[in-house]
């Protein structure tokens, strides 16, 4: 079977995803921090690293993937119709948003699609911080292996767990000690495998992350990645205004975080096979491989570059900007293809 035949018969494939925020990102819990701030952003419970879950992103792509392909706004958010039955998503096998970010149907019908498309969470893989030396983007070896990069999957531990690793790159002298926001920290350069990690950040086949980032690359212990991140949040207070005197409302001074613009962030989307799927016994139409599936997907990333995601968007928050934005695949290797004449679950 030809490599083509085998990844069309493929049940899934997953494509990596790597963007910068061009704003400060607020994806906030709704809580606080005591004695931190009023709106805190959504962290990871073991790492308590700041992300982006992967239901705000499917959210906000759905919604620009229907504006792009002018569904705006029946087959975007919940869908369900309203009162007098108008308006909710049009469940057609033929609709590029119902078929790859799924569809619902009302309470009292029953059946519904799951999607296409699944979203990960957007995970922080490299951190802007300001030394003497100006912006550093720093990352952990556990940031790195989640990418399942070439040679990353498996990075061990840092050698020493105190310092900062740079790459010599020859063109200037390493400083001895480097500060990373209120942390000050001895820079070694030995570390074998810093020169696998910047090639492979910077691929032009894969992540795509600008040299003007790489050449400021450090590497930190995983413990120390955790503290520099939570250290240097963006941190903004707002106020109401009383609308009679034009002065600060009594009592209405909050604060909330975001992730800091230059942030780089790194997320996967898994395309399904849309011949396993029929959609009311129909085919799907919209989409007719793994490779159109994601398409839909991507072709959608410009608007996150205006309208951004998150919360505050009014207020300077919010965007992205995709470096890769045609995805990096992940190959399933598989000896035996599953049967695309015997379809999976069917929407009603």
């Amino acid at each position: 079977m030809t490599e083509n035949n085998q990844r069309n018969n493929q049940s899934f494939e997953t494509f990596s995803f790597a963007g910068m925020a061009l704003d400060p990102i607020h994806v906030g819990t709704g809580g606080a921090r005591l004695g931190r701030v009023d709106n805190t952003i959504v962290r990871d419970p073991v790492t308590r690293i700041p992300k982006i879950p992967g239901s705000s992103l499917a959210g906000v792509m759905r919604a620009y993937t229907a504006m792009s392909k002018g569904k705006y706004p029946n087959c975007a958010g919940l869908g369900q119709p309203g009162r007098d039955g108008a308006g909710g998503h049009c469940g057609g096998a033929n609709c590029p948003v119902c078929t790859v970010f799924g569809f619902a149907k009302g309470i009292s019908s029953s059946g519904g699609f799951a999607g296409l498309a699944a979203f990960s969470d957007m995970q922080v893989l490299l951190f802007p911080v300001a030394s003497q030396l100006g912006p550093q983007w720093i990352t952990c070896p556990m940031a790195l292996r989640q990418t399942n990069l070439d040679g990353l999957s498996n990075l061990g531990d840092l050698p020493d767990q105190q310092v900062v690793y740079r790459k010599n790159d020859g063109t200037a002298a390493q400083p001895s000690s480097l500060n990373l926001g209120w942390l000050f920290l001895p820079v070694k350069t030995d570390w074998e495998q810093l020169t696998n990690i910047v090639s492979s950040l910077q691929s032009v086949e894969k992540l795509k992350i600008p040299d003007y980032i790489i050449s400021r690359l450090g590497v930190v212990s995983d413990k120390l990645f955790t503290h520099i991140v939570n250290s240097n949040l963006e941190v903004r207070t707002s106020v109401a205004i009383n609308p009679a005197t034009g002065a600060a409302e009594e009592g209405a001074l909050f604060t909330y975080e975001a992730l800091p613009r230059g942030t780089v962030l790194f997320w996967e989307v898994t395309c399904r096979n849309p011949k396993h799927f029929k959609i009311n016994q129909n085919n799907v139409q919209a989409v007719k491989s793994l490779a159109e599936v994601k398409d839909v997907v991507a072709k959608a990333y410009s608007y996150l570059e205006h309208l951004g995601i998150g919360g505050m968007g009014s207020r300077g928050m919010g965007r992205l900007r995709v470096f890769n934005t045609m995805g990096w695949p992940h190959r399933l290797k598989t000896d035996k293809p599953a049967d695309s004449n015997q379809s999976g679950k069917e929407g009603s």
